[in-house]
């Protein structure tokens, strides 16, 4: 069970400010994670895809070039062995899962996957790894020697999770056997390779109560990180994980891209959030994903010319912010799922514009994640529809970021409460910001003013 604290959260601080973290009238418990999450940035490897040959070896080579980008915490996507029956594609997913303890042959083998964690390690990365504990693949050993550990109609057979997942097989969390040998293998690959966590595949289809046993045992062996594939149940961050997916977030900063729904729609949305977290857990924030690219369209599909603004966003918001394998390349084209299918690395365009987002959130305690940062609060100003400002504050760090979200050019005037000088982060530029001040922005503008 993950340990807690006592923490007073803050009061509003302003009476025209939303705050992101609940008002409190005692104090409250708060998620402990790994003090290495505090200012850490999440970067998932697609092994696949990231080079032409496909494995960890190859992935390796890129360690360095992802060090000098400045991201912690590599999750890397399964690396199990993929089922062959009713397998999609020539490949499969990596989400069918054949066993548990094992690795994914076209990757390499576990002496490669435990030498890229060591390298990692050395580098200083943390490494955690997709687990799939709502389904395996049909030809999973666990369905030959225990067909009682998964759902059945009502005719005795086994079926998948729904009709679409038809290459899965859904696990039955009422056998407690089986929740115990998929506690003992996930402990295997903390004790066997010394990752540091896990990203959980479909946790909103698994039992709190399993995740709660699942993370007691992990801990008890060393500290790890937690990340859920899940939203909508916020009971799972109170002893399960750390982090969740911001995913209503994420969809509103896609209507907002694409000119359906505005800056108020997302100020709103901070404004009711305001008691979803467990106090020091703290969302994943990301403009893209393997889901997302593979199935929704890549990001300048879907966020066009508002892309950066959207990154720049994510970074500095509350919460732990994600890069997605080709981010950094400026990956325009959806990955194929199934089938082979390489990310060009010819042209880094990104990567020191993503280098710069996270020595940012490094360097400014205010965007750190959890308890560890500051909360948000809403900045007025005279365009509510189409200009979203807000402050950050902890400690002697204070961020205040503004976005044009429109399409035109447009000029506000904030309300900030406190004058005080600050230099904007990306041109350098030193500025004495008070109430009544103009700020002018182009087209997907943005400011990052830290005070100074």
């Amino acid at each position: 069970m993950k340990k807690i604290t006592q923490l007073l959260i803050l009061p509003l601080i302003a009476i025209a400010m939303y705050s992101c973290q609940p008002p409190a009238q005692k104090p409250a418990e708060v998620v402990q994670y790994p003090e290495w999450s505090k200012d850490a940035v999440l970067y998932e490897v697609n092994i696949r895809q990231y080079t032409p040959e496909g494995t960890f070896k190859a992935f390796e080579t890129h360690l360095p070039r992802l060090k000098e980008l400045g991201v912690e915490i590599l999750w890397i996507m399964p690396i199990g062995p993929i089922s062959e029956k009713n397998r999609k594609g020539s490949l499969g997913s990596y989400y069918a899962v054949k066993d548990y303890k094992g690795i994914n042959p076209e990757f390499g083998t576990l002496e490669d996957f435990k030498n890229l964690v060591n390298k990692a390690h050395e580098l200083g990365f943390k490494v955690i790894i997709d687990w799939v504990a709502n389904h395996t693949g049909w030809d999973n050993q666990w369905i030959t020697d225990h067909p009682e550990w998964y759902t059945k109609d009502s005719t005795g057979a086994i079926i998948p999770p729904n009709p679409d997942w038809s290459d899965i097989a859904d696990l039955n969390f009422d056998s407690q056997p089986m929740r115990r040998a998929m506690i003992d293998a996930m402990d295997y690959w903390v004790k066997e390779t010394d990752i540091d966590g896990f990203r959980c595949d479909v946790a909103w289809g698994v039992p709190q109560d399993f995740w709660e046993a699942a993370t007691a045992s992990l801990d008890s062996i060393k500290p790890v990180y937690m990340l859920a594939e899940d939203e909508d149940h916020p009971a799972l961050l109170e002893k399960a994980f750390e982090s969740n997916y911001a995913w209503k977030l994420h969809h509103i900063m896609n209507e907002v891209a694409q000119g359906k729904k505005s800056a108020q729609d997302i100020a709103t949305y901070f404004a009711e959030s305001a008691n979803k977290y467990a106090a020091g857990s703290f969302p994943m924030q990301f403009i893209t994903n393997h889901d997302e690219n593979s199935w929704q369209g890549t990001e300048y599909e879907r966020m066009g010319e508002a892309v950066k603004a959207m990154a720049v966003f994510t970074f500095t918001v509350p919460g732990i912010p994600l890069i997605y394998t080709g981010q950094e390349a400026g990956l325009n084209k959806r990955l194929l799922f199934f089938e082979k299918d390489s990310v060009d690395w010819s042209n880094l365009e990104m990567q020191q514009f993503y280098q710069k987002l996270i020595q940012l959130k490094k360097d400014q305690a205010a965007l750190w994640n959890g308890a560890a940062g500051g909360p948000l609060s809403i900045v007025e100003t005279t365009l509510p529809a189409k200009v979203l400002a807000f402050t950050r504050e902890k400690d002697n760090s204070q961020v205040f970021s503004i976005f044009n979200l429109t399409d035109q050019p447009v000029d506000a005037i904030l309300q900030l409460p406190n004058a005080g000088n600050y230099k904007e982060y990306f041109s350098e530029e030193t500025k004495t910001l008070e109430k009544g001040t103009t700020v002018k922005l182009d087209k997907w503008g943005y400011k990052i003013f830290v005070r100074i």
